[in-house]
């Protein structure tokens, strides 16, 4: 029992001295890679460190009516040096930095002193990623590669260029407004940029990054890897060549009357489509007109005589007066509490009939009409407002429309005159949209409609969700009541303030309107707001329109002197090119097929579109890469890359607007595009040497 004993303890001992042996070997181990080999391993561990990047998904374009591009994004740079890089020598670096500076002073327009003090410190620092410029286009990146230092590359030279993207409207300063931006660091949302920002971002991506050799970053490919899904395209309901023509007659009118700010907007009577919204404001520092205020759907005013017709509906449908009706207009005056009301000029004989103070825009016939008929009761009135809907905002999707003020009996500013003011469209107000969708709802036979300017959302060419037309209110009036209102506008162009925009090809009807403006304490001394608002044609109404211009310095300042030659000039030429030319629907029946284009695309776009028709794509091709397709089948297609010679013009003949756009701009050749569809032409012919100051003119069509 003893030996047993014994030997038992002996194999224990030995066990414990194992253990200890083993313990100390790996405390020496940990001292000795802290103290003898802990510098050269921290060194080794920067230069494969790991980390998590960004991938950065593309925006979304912004597309018209017809798919043109509204606003799309291109390549720009960040541009950062290497300045403690070891394959650039002191010696080196001190000879060149000055000329470096210069270079970069000139390019940017920045203090060579500065840019040679922050680069000096930079080397002394040891920053490996000194910011340089932000948002650098294509053509300044070529400069920076022939500049001292960075010419040697980027090893050798230490320039590092980070590839981002930023927005452009090919169709200039049209529609830029409604377009609008976003400033994320200022929470800054305008326009359909800031009401789709969500849709139009897209979700950015994540990938595991490993840092080899002179600072570079390769991807660790595994299962933790998120890819970037790209932004959805936002179709609107914006026409370009509406656009074009409302923006042009808009103008025209503002310079012609020296106006200080004004705005125009097409609608479509039975959608409620927005096909066109111009906005100019005149800017004193550089002598313009820009797009810089909202003032179709965010400036809310007193809409003067435009006001008149709810007013004048309001007694129809309480059959408190007939057309036929007469009312005394006197010497052009009438007195309520004190106030004089007067009108523009003296009408007739001193009485007229109700469709006469309509057609002749008669202050005084049309507040007393309503003084008549409600003084006992002005909640009678006010109600007739409301179920019109004019007392709510339209809720269209762009931010900054205000909501409707009109006053209602009891309220503080109620006085003895609001009821015969209001009748006249002063002490309340609206915004341009707001009056025109009331328009538009008379010429819809009383359905009043929500302004849409979005109709849908796609993904790579594919529908994902259709904007439906609401409608806001199916009934604002009796239909006989919207009846006497059609054939009153229509009597303001024929017989009315309106006669300006008579015609003999088709019919207008519509309302003129004069308003002083206010501010607090008062009115301003000589200045208006001059307002036409209407249809047409009139027998069959296919487009609404209201024209705003505020403060015309010369040349008149009434609405038919003003709004009406802008209006006339919009219907004409929509007239002309839109309703004139009818399409016939074919009857017949077309079969699917798989679409081939054997011109380069982006293949992201091309697998969404061909997995929609059930082909199989090749899934080794990269999202980021051009490609073409071949049919060899009934179902099938290959798709072969191509890659592009970046120092000659493309042919990009067939290709779609927005990626011909990203192509060029991201080869340093600025674009713009005319037209809608494919290219069918460009100004340079493929193959020309790109010299990095070029301008391509692309011409687009559908056939």
């Amino acid at each position: 029992m003893k030996n047993e004993k014994n030997d038992i303890l002996w194999r224990v001992y030995l066990l414990y001295f194992i253990v200890l042996l083993a313990a100390a070997a790996i405390v020496y181990r940990l001292v000795f890679i802290q103290v003898v080999e802990g510098s050269e391993l921290k060194q080794l561990a920067k230069k494969q460190e790991i980390k998590e990047f960004t991938l950065e998904a593309a925006r979304g374009s912004i597309l018209s009516d017809q798919g043109e591009l509204l606003a799309t994004s291109i390549p720009v740079f960040d541009i950062r040096m290497d300045v403690a890089n070891p394959n650039i020598s002191d010696e080196y670096f001190y000879a060149k930095v000055d000329s470096l500076s210069l270079d970069l002073s000139k390019l940017f327009g920045k203090s060579k002193k500065f840019i040679k003090r922050q680069l000096i410190k930079a080397r002394k620092t040891g920053n490996r990623y000194q910011l340089i410029a932000r948002n650098v286009d294509y053509n300044g990146l070529k400069k920076l590669r022939t500049f001292p230092i960075f010419r040697k590359g980027r090893y050798r030279g230490g320039l590092i260029a980070v590839r981002k993207t930023k927005r452009k409207l090919p169709f200039g300063n049209l529609a830029a407004r409604t377009i609008g931006y976003i400033n994320k660091t200022q929470d800054i949302y305008v326009g359909i940029e800031g009401a789709y920002s969500d849709m139009l971002s897209g979700k950015n991506g994540k990938q595991l990054r490993r840092r080899i050799n002179h600072g570079d970053w390769v991807p660790i490919f595994n299962n933790n890897d998120v890819e970037p899904r790209d932004g959805f395209d936002v179709v609107t309901t914006i026409n370009i060549n509406i656009q074009d023509v409302v923006e042009e007659a808009l103008m025209r009118q503002m310079i012609n009357h020296k106006a200080s700010i004004g705005c125009a907007i097409v609608m479509e009577v039975k959608t409620g489509d927005i096909k066109a919204i111009a906005n100019l404001k005149y800017d004193s520092k550089d002598g313009k007109y820009s797009e810089s205020y909202n003032m179709a759907i965010g400036d809310r005013f007193e809409p003067g005589s435009t006001f008149k017709l709810p007013s004048l509906m309001a007694a129809l449908e309480d059959r408190k007066i007939k057309l036929t009706d007469t009312v005394g207009v006197g010497k052009g005056y009438v007195i309520y509490y004190h106030r004089i009301l007067r009108d523009a000029h003296i009408i007739s004989n001193g009485t007229i009939s109700v469709r006469e103070a309509f057609e002749h825009s008669s202050n005084v016939g049309v507040s007393k009409l309503i003084w008549r008929s409600y003084k006992k009761n002005p909640t009678q009135f006010v109600n007739h407002l409301v179920a019109m809907s004019l007392d709510k905002p339209t809720g269209i999707e762009i931010s900054g429309e205000p909501k409707p003020r009109i006053k209602k009996p009891g309220q503080k500013d109620w006085y003895g005159t609001t009821l015969p003011w209001m009748s006249v469209g002063y002490e309340v107000q609206l915004t341009p949209l707001q009056i025109l969708t009331f328009y538009n709802a008379v010429a819809n036979d009383g359905i009043m409609m929500k302004p849409r300017i979005v109709s849908a959302i796609k993904d790579g060419g594919i529908i994902i969700k259709k904007i439906d037309t609401t409608v806001l209110n199916p009934h604002i009036a009796s239909e006989a009541t919207i009846k006497i209102a059609q054939d009153l506008l229509r009597d303001v162009v024929l017989y009315g303030t309106g006669k300006k925009l008579r015609n003999k090809h088709f019919a207008i009807a519509g309302k003129t309107g004069t308003a002083k403006i206010a501010r607090k304490g008062g009115y301003i001394k000589g200045a208006y707001n001059a307002t036409f608002v209407g249809y047409f044609p009139a027998g069959n109404p296919q487009y609404s329109c209201i024209v705003v211009i505020s403060k015309p310095k010369i040349n008149g300042y009434y609405g038919a002197a003003v709004a009406s030659p802008a209006f006339k000039e919009i219907a004409d030429k929509m007239y002309a090119t839109l309703l004139a030319l009818k399409q016939k629907k074919s009857n017949n029946v077309l079969t699917p097929v798989v679409p081939v284009q054997n011109k380069a695309e982006w293949y992201a776009d091309v697998k969404n579109i061909y997995r929609a028709f059930g082909v199989k794509v090749n899934d080794y091709l990269k999202d980021e890469q051009w490609v073409k397709v071949k049919k060899q089948g009934n179902k099938t297609v290959a798709l072969t890359a191509v890659d592009f010679n970046t120092k000659h013009i493309p042919n990009v003949h067939g290709m779609k607007a927005k990626d011909a756009v990203y192509l060029l701009e991201n080869m340093g050749v600025t674009t713009k595009i005319k037209g809608r569809g494919v290219v069918r032409s460009q100004s340079l012919k493929p193959g020309t040497p790109v010299n990095g100051k070029q301008n391509i003119l692309l011409r687009l069509s559908i056939l």
